[in-house]
């Protein structure tokens, strides 16, 4: 097919450069430059879907983002088809591939299409009150009949090969939009030194000035003023300038989310390239130039391809050069239409008639006129006639009773329609600005911020060219300026040739048909008409947000961008009170559909759950370790020998600790280290243990709460220096501890002069555990005293082992005499095989996290997480000594305080015995009185550790128990599902109840 309404002559496409290109199985042609949706009219395609509901045949309807009919798939192949693009955004590329979406077994025949004929059924809130009967068929037949029907595109099945990437950026003045206002912001903010990112969705920057021909700047063409700014900016080193660029979240302090699309318009994309990069921008001040979108008219039979947007046509014929049609007839509240009609007609288009509803016409009826168009004011579209395409127009005039007076017949192949503009609000609304409803304008409008932003040009209801020329300048000065720049004062542009876009109308035309029967469509994509949002008035809707859920409109791939403003005028009507008082519907973001590929990023695969290793991972693997996954962490879990089962190889690894020595890699313990001359006092603040008297060279178990006063992590911290402290996390918690001082450094204690530094990965830590500890070390040690009165337990001391600096810990999580040495992670490896060598001299041997885990409950030592759940106390934890009683305040103390924490019923740390020693109890199973509890019976606690001790010959569990220290002797039952277990409760200290073996 040749591209029979693309004019000899015009636009900014590359003509030397044609692209051929397949739509539904046909070959087409385009040009370099071309969106799909452009190529497409080019060729005399309009019909390009189907409505979501009814089926019905639709057409291109706007030239950009905010498009809800040209939904198709573009295809490279079977991993990379991406469903329910924008044609009108989607570039064409040589061998590119489209298909139409929600059509069978064609889009000239749909099957489907007969839901059109069977509308009246399918009213607004029909899903509501057909699919409640009967009850059994919901699952049977409604739910899956609805789920094949649902949706649009077809996502791919394969895996997606392409790569994406990410990146953090920080700037002073952040330009939302490259638009005529946002061009001016980002001259300003660079002419005042600011470093500027400056993004827009689109290919060109530019904006309206693309597409008018008229205008001029400062004595140049819009065109080749907006050519001479952007490569300005582009040559500066201070600004970034991205196309192809959509913000699609605004979040807090200025956080505002990019996606910037690298390859989706090339044929044959370089594989070291992403498909797509996400830039996540920290900005001291944005610019808001999002600019305004132009409105449909609602009335009868408005959806029939050939009807489109009059700015969206003029776009098509000045950029693209390509002619909607060549028969148009324009219906307008705007005086925008009107230089659509006018460029039309000088490019040969036949326009009919110009179709004013307002009474009095606009600014350039006369001009219209002129150019020998006719134009009928006070007139109003009462139909449309065509299957696949727009055939012909229908209308009448307003007699002065409200009443229409239907007139004549237009023959056309398209209709061309303007009701007014809505601000682009998106990203103020995102970033928590408050709107305000301008009565004269009828419109929505930027109000009191919530950020350090500022909105201007179109967006902002600035309409005239020099206002929003002059408004983007103040605002990128202004802008600049709130950064802390110095900057040159505003400026004022001078502009010719420009035409402010007034007049408009809200919610449906009148007509002479029976409003009952006729569909004027509101929410194209979705089939949302105005007697829809009538009808949900009429049952009891009186928000727009009920209205919104009941009909869907603004549901659909464009979240409202061209249905919001009519149908909350229809439902304010229908209610006969004024807009604002019907609510607004929420902005959400993202902006436009974004693709799952950007926000998964590089965390698929291997990387979506990246995988931690210590340094002496590959020494345990060629031990035969067994691994296991703690957090992100691969740990060794225990070392069994040839023909030992797992219970064998803890049991033997158990005993050998205990009997004489065990090697453990304690590395993946969270490490922070905390330094300042505030250390101290920070320390004593977010622990609930004191901390100011701590010596030098003395460690301490501490146990962090959050500010309800329940466990939060524990570990051991050791106080390197009067400044310094070295601070132990557990394995999973090392994150969120950080982030919690981090928090309350920040928010709460700034005066406090403290560094937080994550070392968890820069020290390796290799504990030695036994009665021949001290014997295993001591001949590798040096410069550190291992006397029992030189480093007594729970002391830290500098040194050195083999000539590496080392901090050595006498520290012990298993009950026996214990050492922990860290060093640095590089040498590790190194330093565990000369350790093990020593400790395997000695009858000792390398123990996993399985005998770690019964080694501690067999001293009752607690594991935050296990024995915890987020609602313990410290005393409950059998912690409580921990907590300094005397200090005047630490996170938490209030909350420990609450009635209901001192409650006598709450649950504490105890142990369980099993009367039959060999029976070992599940973790997580509940506690019952009573060995048969009837159904519903309330449980009294849940074991959570429970293991076998090789040491003690039995079964030992730890649970939290109602009133579990006041029942010590008490026989208590877990029930399971092949009979109870009798447990009795008893001390959680199952070995060394004196603790001697700690410090021999």
């Amino acid at each position: 097919m040749s591209q029979t309404f693309r004019r000899p002559e015009g636009g900014r496409i590359k003509r030397n450069k044609p692209v051929a290109f397949r739509f539904d199985g046909r070959a087409l042609t385009g040009y370099e430059g071309d969106t799909l949706a452009s190529a497409l009219l080019a060729n005399g395609v309009h019909l390009v879907g189907r409505s979501f509901k009814y089926h019905r045949p639709r057409g291109i309807l706007t030239a950009g983002a905010e498009e809800p009919n040209a939904l198709v798939t573009v295809s490279r192949d079977a991993a990379r088809s991406t469903p329910n693009l924008r044609a009108t955004q989607v570039e064409i590329y040589e061998g590119m591939t489209a298909e139409s979406q929600n059509r069978w077994p064609s889009l000239a025949f749909d099957a489907s299409a007969v839901n059109d004929l069977l509308s009246p059924i399918f009213v607004s809130g029909f899903y509501y009150k057909t699919f409640m009967w009967p009850a059994k068929f919901w699952t049977s037949v409604y739910e899956p009949r609805i789920r094949a029907a649902a949706g649009l595109g077809k996502a791919p099945e394969l895996p997606d090969p392409d790569r994406y990437q990410s990146r953090f950026a920080h700037c002073d003045v952040l330009v939302i939009g490259a638009g005529p206002a946002g061009l001016a912001a980002a001259l300003a903010a660079m002419e005042s030194g600011a470093r500027v990112i400056l993004c827009d969705e689109q290919a060109e920057m530019g904006g309206s000035l693309l597409s008018d021909p008229d205008v001029t700047i400062e004595g140049q063409s819009g065109r080749q003023w907006s050519t001479d700014v952007i490569m300005a900016l582009a040559l500066s080193d201070r600004v970034t300038c991205l196309t192809r660029t959509t913000a699609f979240g605004y979040f807090a302090d200025n956080f505002v989310a990019l996606a910037e699309r690298i390859t989706d318009h090339m044929a044959t994309p370089p594989a070291s390239s992403p498909r797509e990069r996400l830039w996540q921008v920290r900005a001291r001040q944005v610019v808001i130039a999002t600019g305004a979108l132009e409105r449909p008219l609602v009335f009868p039979e408005n959806d029939r391809p050939g009807i489109l947007f009059a700015d969206a046509a003029r776009t098509y014929l000045n950029r693209y050069g390509v002619m909607a049609g060549r028969k148009t007839v324009v219906a307008t509240a705007c005086d925008s239409a009107y230089l659509a009609a006018l460029d039309l007609h000088r490019a040969g288009v036949e326009v009919p008639a110009i179709l004013d509803i307002r009474r009095e016409g606009g600014a350039l009826t006369a001009a219209a006129r002129a150019a020998g168009i006719r134009v009928e004011t006070g007139a109003t579209v009462t139909g449309t006639r065509g299957r696949l395409r727009v055939a012909s127009v229908e209308f009448g005039h307003v007699q002065a009773d409200g009443s229409v007076r239907h007139d004549a017949v237009l023959p056309c192949d398209s209709l061309l329609m303007s009701g007014g503009w809505t601000p682009t609000l998106h990203m103020f609304s995102q970033s928590r600005g408050k709107l305000r409803y301008e009565e004269a304008t009828g419109r929505y409008l930027p109000g009191r911020s919530a950020e350090h932003e500022r909105s201007a040009g179109a967006c902002n209801g600035t309409m005239a060219l020099g206002a929003v020329l002059d408004e983007g300048y103040a605002a990128g000065e202004s802008a600049a300026r709130a950064a802390g720049l110095a900057t040159r004062g505003t400026k004022t542009f001078a502009v010719a040739g420009a035409t402010t876009p007034d007049g408009q109308v809200l919610g449906a035309l009148p007509h002479d048909r029976n409003p009952g029967r006729v569909k004027a469509f509101v929410d194209f994509q979705h089939d949302v008409t105005a007697k829809d949002i009538k009808l949900a008035v009429r049952e009891g809707f009186r928000s727009i947000e009920h209205v919104k859920r009941y009909t869907t409109t603004g549901m659909a791939t464009d979240q409202g961008k061209t249905s919001n403003m009519n149908a909350l005028a229809i439902a304010a009507g229908a209610l006969d009170k004024p807009i604002p008082a019907v609510g607004l519907t929420t902005f959400r973001m993202p902006y436009t559909p974004t693709t799952f590929g950007i926000f998964a990023n590089t965390s698929r695969g291997d990387l979506f759950d990246p995988v931690r290793r210590t340094s002496t991972h590959d020494w345990a693997a060629a031990a035969g370790a067994e691994f296991e996954n703690v957090g992100m962490w691969k740990r060794a879990w225990y070392f069994p020998r040839q023909g030992e089962s797992m219970h064998a190889a803890v049991d033997r690894e158990c005993r050998t600790v205990r009997a004489a020595v065990g090697i453990f890699d304690a590395s993946t313990l969270g490490k922070i280290e905390v330094v300042g001359p505030d250390a101290a006092e920070f320390m004593h603040r977010i622990y609930v243990n004191p901390f100011l008297k701590l010596e030098v060279g003395r460690c301490r178990y501490g146990i962090m709460c959050r500010d309800d006063g329940f466990v939060y992590d524990d570990g051991v911290v050791g106080r390197i220096a009067a400044d310094r402290f070295h601070v132990t996390t557990t394995t999973g918690g090392a994150p969120r501890v950080l982030s919690h001082m981090e928090d309350y450094l920040q928010t709460e204690w700034t005066d406090l002069k403290v560094w937080l530094t994550s070392t968890t990965e820069q020290w390796a830590v290799i504990a030695v555990q036994g009665p021949k500890a001290r014997e295993a070390i001591a001949p590798l040690i040096e410069g550190i005293d291992l006397s029992k009165a030189a480093m007594p337990h729970m002391s830290v001391r500098t040194g050195s082992i083999l000539g590496v600096p080392c901090r050595l810990f006498r520290m012990s999580f298993t009950g026996e005499l214990g050492f922990e040495i860290n060093v640095p992670a590089a040498y590790g490896k190194a330093i565990w095989e000369a350790v093990h060598a020593r400790v395997a001299a000695l009858g000792g041997c390398p123990y996993g996290t399985e005998a770690m885990h019964v080694l501690r409950a067999e001293k009752g030592y607690i594991i935050v997480g296990q024995d915890t759940d987020g609602t313990v106390t410290p005393d409950e934890a059998g912690v409580g000594w921990a907590v300094g009683k005397s200090k005047p305040d630490f996170v938490g103390k209030r909350g420990l305080a609450r009635a209901d924490l001192l409650k006598p019923g709450r649950t504490q740390l105890v142990g369980l015995a099993t009367v039959d020693p060999k029976v070992v109890l599940e973790e997580g199973a509940q506690i019952t009185p009573d060995a048969d509890p009837a159904p519903r019976t309330h449980a009294i606690g849940h074991v959570t550790s429970a293991y076998h001790s090789a040491v003690l010959g039995r079964s030992i569990a730890l649970a939290m128990v109602e009133r579990g220290r006041s029942r010590l002797g008490e026989t208590l039952h877990v029930p399971m599902p092949g009979g109870a277990i009798a447990v009795t409760v008893v001390d959680p200290v199952f070995y060394d109840k004196e603790g001697g073996r700690l410090d021999p």
